[in-house]
């Protein structure tokens, strides 16, 4: 407010300006107790604050500006981190850029339950986020999260967040956010870095370079992989979807939820806590399957293995393994594959030692053809079907049971006598 005031010709110390906002416009303050600062190095407390809105170039739109402020305990030191968003990502990459600042890493980190780092609050046992655990462990520093509603534990990072809302932004036009944060980083070396603080009464850059840098831990000198961690469910085809790419489950778990972990080298698949499987990663539309995790009875047609399906139909003899190479000898033989597997249900239906005969026929003729090795096949069994005359008939015509002879139906003359 000063400065503002300063930029309008107005020259007020900043205590007397506090005063009078005390006097005419807060309330009766609260008591309070100061914590100690304790060791040089040790915590720097850390808390997101928001600035104003920006242009986003990418999409066009105005869009919210945070700062991720960091704040060295001891020597009041401060880092800001500007972005557009306060995820996990986001979070690490701030955390990244402030350890290359300050010149290494403290100790412990003091941050407030954001979202992104704290995913259940409580007072003493927090639930953190574990892809912010694991950046925590390969950076060497530990998570004291303060408790919520309860800014006192991090009262150093409050009053930087609102020292850069009002010094840093306010009055201040950016065209976008580099440059913002080329003006963030010169604002804490110089206006933040070089002012007298009010409560050490020594400069913070000043301070923190004799007391804090000589003890800090070493600062990282290769870029952290962010790993992606998932909950997947397994697909009918036996894959998982992870960043939009496919990767294969062992069977027998489809319909069921697995956990991934993903970085730029692999993706590891785990369930109940148990490593299932390990893949290569894969850019977003790709595929990775081992046919170890496919059923066996379609491994063959998924993977487009020609020398499996060859194999298969040798099985059935070798004239018929010959006919479907024949088959397969094609520039782009997973088109030809519908062919052997026709080849093979012909093995089915007309039994291996007839199609086996057929076939090495049609391979001394060197063709191809399926519809004429059907045909060969439907006239072989034809001709095994021989039709047998029927066998003569005796009929036995049986006497009626009531018949009489014939003579008894002859008609009589009457006899002259009788005449």
């Amino acid at each position: 407010m000063c400065e503002l005031l300063g930029r309008d010709g107005v020259s007020v110390p900043e205590r007397t300006l506090h005063r009078y906002v005390a006097e005419k416009f807060a309330s009766a303050p609260r008591g309070t107790v100061p914590v100690v600062d304790g060791v040089p190095g040790r915590e720097v407390q850390i808390d997101f604050g928001e600035l104003g809105l920006m242009v986003d170039p990418d999409s066009g739109k105005r869009r919210r500006v945070w700062a991720l402020v960091f704040t060295a305990v001891y020597s009041r030191h401060c880092f800001v981190f500007l972005s557009f968003g306060q995820t996990t990502e986001v979070v690490i990459a701030g955390c990244e850029a402030a350890w290359g600042f300050f010149g290494g890493v403290f100790a412990v980190a003091i941050p407030d339950n954001m979202s992104a780092i704290v995913t259940k609050a409580d007072a003493t046992d927090p639930v953190l986020n574990q892809t912010f655990v694991e950046y925590a462990q390969s950076r060497g520093f530990v998570i004291d999260p303060a408790r919520v509603r309860a800014p006192q534990d991090k009262g150093r990072v409050e009053r930087t967040v609102q020292f850069v809302q009002g010094s840093l932004w306010a009055g201040e036009v950016f065209t976008d956010l580099t440059t913002a944060q080329e003006a963030a980083t010169a604002w804490c070396r110089t206006r933040a870095g070089l002012r007298v603080h009010g409560t050490t009464h020594a400069q913070p850059l000043v301070m923190f370079e004799a007391d804090e840098l000589p003890v800090l831990g070493p600062a990282p000198v290769e870029v952290y992989d962010v790993p992606i961690y998932a909950s997947a469910k397994v697909a009918r085809d036996h894959h998982v979807q992870v960043a939009k790419a496919l990767y294969s489950i062992p069977g027998g778990r489809i319909g069921q939820q697995v956990d991934v972990r993903a970085d730029r080298a692999l993706v590891k698949i785990y369930q109940r806590g148990v490593l299932i499987k390990t893949h290569p990663r894969k850019a977003a539309g790709g595929r990775s399957t081992d046919p170890n995790d496919l059923p066996s009875t379609v491994t063959t047609y998924a993977m487009r293995d020609i020398n499996q399906l060859i194999t298969d139909a040798a099985t059935h003899g070798r004239a018929v393994g010959q006919l479907a190479a024949n088959v397969l000898d094609h520039p782009l033989p997973w088109t030809t594959m519908r062919r052997v597997y026709r080849l093979i249900g012909f093995c089915r239906t007309y039994g291996d030692e007839r199609v086996e005969h057929a076939c090495r026929r049609l391979v001394e003729a060197e063709s191809t053809d399926l519809n004429v090795l059907r045909r060969m096949l439907e006239r072989a069994l034809e001709a095994d079907t021989v039709t047998e005359p029927a066998p003569p008939s005796n009929v036995i015509v049986a006497t009626a049971r009531f018949a009489r002879d014939n003579a008894r139906y002859a008609a009589r003359r009457p006899s002259e006598s009788q005449s």
